[in-house]
């Protein structure tokens, strides 16, 4: 097991809190200005990038970086940059999300309360939950163990199931052939969500990077957890709600493909 000082994990985890409310504080402020809450979509990815890098000080005063350090920041800002330019780029333009105008009109509060209270604050406690390993994780010392090198492949394989899915469902909705069909083609004929599986996949390979020392084991409440996000709360659950009411072929989808976990499709 790689060093790790308690006192310094609470020390980055003091200072991850504090990104994290300063961040969406300002998003809040963007929000209101706007009137736009799809602005948090962006702002999420980079929150993330913006913690790895408090961190990143906080651990080492910024005086030289050892590997597990570096290999982390590195995940964290390819994956959260990647996800941000993704999302700006599909919302701009746009309406507001369905799911936040929905958010908006059952409420009955006025836009700032929906804001902060529906929207801002579980997003930044979310996020706070989810980027205990990259906080704790970044007060390994020494080189990379052999269970950051093995977090970084399960990482890599995330990564790729998340930004190839995006592409291809972005790709597939620029034909105007498609309008009102399924995808269920590339990566979407094995899973219905490979985005959100390669998330998930992500951030059991940040927590691997960061279980290299005893305090980043404890932090595996944050794969747990935005797995269960992904799949029964914000992410699955709520996409296909709206899906089984918008595309006709989406149940004969649902009985063939896999919910999660990519699969071969299932015949008959």
């Amino acid at each position: 097991m790689i060093d790790n000082d308690l006192g310094q994990s609470v020390a980055t985890l003091v200072a991850g809190l504090v990104t994290v409310v300063v961040f969406m504080a300002a998003g809040l402020v963007i929000a209101r200005r706007s009137q736009r809450l799809t602005i948090v979509d962006t702002l999420w990815g980079l929150g993330f990038v913006a913690v790895a890098i408090v961190s990143v000080f906080v651990a080492n005063g910024g005086d030289g970086m050892p590997g597990p350090q570096l290999l982390l920041l590195v995940l964290v800002a390819v994956w959260g940059v990647r996800l941000a330019a993704h999302l700006h780029h599909r919302n701009s333009g746009q309406a507001e999300d369905p799911r936040y105008q929905a958010l908006a009109d059952e409420d009955g509060r006025s836009f700032a309360q929906v804001a902060l209270r529906r929207v801002f604050l579980p997003q930044g406690i979310a996020m706070f939950l989810v980027a205990t390993p990259v906080m704790v994780g970044m007060n390994n010392e020494g080189t990379v163990s052999w269970l950051g090198w093995a977090g970084a492949l399960v990482w890599l394989v995330g990564f790729f199931f998340e930004a190839v899915g995006d592409y291809q469902l972005a790709q597939f909705k620029k034909d105007p052939g498609n309008k009102g069909q399924v995808m269920d083609q590339g990566l979407w004929r094995f899973t219905r969500h490979p985005n959100y599986f390669g998330d998930a996949c992500v951030w059991f390979g940040i927590w691997l990077v960061a279980a290299s020392s005893w305090p980043g084991v404890a932090t595996v409440v944050s794969p747990v957890a935005m797995t269960i996000f992904l799949t029964k709360v914000t992410g699955a659950s709520l996409n296909e709600k709206g899906m089984r009411q918008s595309k006709p072929g989406y149940e004969d989808y649902v009985r063939r493909t896999s919910g999660f976990i990519p699969l071969p499709p299932r015949k008959g």
